[in-house]
């Protein structure tokens, strides 16, 4: 590697440190809960440097199955996890599981057992009084899915889209896959010098800030 480009990688890593020092200067709540369908939820903490108040870390679940456990989510919540196969692991699942009659995957977990401890360990710390959901238009999402979740009596919630859907609210279009079949992964860095994440062109911040 050439001067240059060490000198480049340092700049590049010192501006994404000061970026997210900015960020969460800026953050004026730090005691909410996000229940979200990806990973996305555990970036947002840990990039704001905060505590996990939610058990959907390193978890994934569709949205539409999304949408049936926040019709009772202290239920669902309840309910012990039952692991089952995956039939074809991978680093996106590794780890199979029923939640009620919900399917659920976990990542980045060495078992089962340390899966469904930080589950528990983290289920604690929800704060039901800030709750936020946030889905991504992936896994079979269409239009009447992102509108069903547009309606829910939930006061914050955010549903990213590869697609404007100014007739929903809760619709935050990100650009870059709109010739995709779904929307792409938010948490991957994007092209161009700058680090910056897919996410990034979203003010999850000031979002956070406005939370009930």
């Amino acid at each position: 590697m050439s001067i240059f480009s060490r000198l480049k990688n340092v700049l590049r890593e010192w501006e994404w440190t000061v970026y997210k020092k900015r960020r969460r200067a800026r953050l004026k709540v730090t005691d909410f809960s996000i229940l979200s369908t990806n990973c996305i939820g555990g970036i947002i903490y840990h990039d704001l440097g905060l505590e996990f108040r939610t058990p959907t870390v390193n978890f994934s679940i569709p949205i539409r199955d999304l949408l049936k456990l926040v019709e009772r989510p202290q239920w669902y919540m309840d309910q012990p996890l039952v692991e089952i196969p995956v039939p074809n692991p991978s680093p996106k699942v590794l780890l199979g599981a029923m939640l009620g009659d919900l399917r659920v995957n976990f990542m980045h977990y060495n078992n089962f057992q340390e899966a469904a401890e930080k589950r528990e360990e983290r289920k604690r710390k929800i704060n039901w009084d800030r709750s936020i959901l946030v889905a991504t238009d992936q896994a079979n999402c269409d239009y009447e899915t992102i509108r069903r979740f547009d309606r829910l009596p939930w006061p914050n919630k955010i549903i990213f889209t590869r697609l404007p859907y100014p007739e929903f609210p809760s619709a935050c279009h990100i650009p870059g896959f709109e010739a995709q079949e779904e929307l792409g992964i938010l948490t991957d860095f994007k092209p161009g010098f700058w680090k910056r994440r897919f996410l990034d062109d979203f003010d999850y911040v000031a979002f956070l800030n406005r939370t009930q």
